[in-house]
């Protein structure tokens, strides 16, 4: 499978609600993922962790939309649109960019880039 394969196999689990089994077939042990410029996290069992919690704080999810992919060398970077009620706030939609470099055909690092 090369890597524009697994970027749409990645989302596609994404959007049909197995985000987590997406994140234990397609992310390294050692990845580091942050958010904008947030302090990075480090490790598949921190990040596991961190995954879970923000999805916790979801009240209801609305749908979600990618709308480009783009595949370099070992990187891939996916647009996403997603439309969501964190608890506590209003339904709102948001934007967001996710790079992702890739390791012996895994994540290894992950940025995701979206407005506040």
């Amino acid at each position: 499978m090369n890597l524009k394969e697994k970027i749409e196999e990645l989302n596609q689990m994404i959007l049909t609600g197995k985000q987590m089994d997406a994140f234990e077939k397609y992310y390294h042990e050692d990845v580091i993922m942050q958010e904008n410029s947030n302090p990075p996290t480090v490790g598949k069992s921190a990040n596991r962790e961190r995954e879970l919690q923000a999805m916790q704080m979801i009240e209801a999810f609305h749908g979600a939309e990618v709308k480009s992919v783009a595949v370099g060398d070992n990187v891939t970077t996916s647009e996403w649109e997603m439309d969501v009620t964190y608890k506590g706030a209003p339904r709102m939609k948001m934007c967001q960019v996710a790079v992702q470099k890739w390791k012996d055909g895994q994540i290894i690092n992950e940025r995701f880039y979206y407005s506040n």
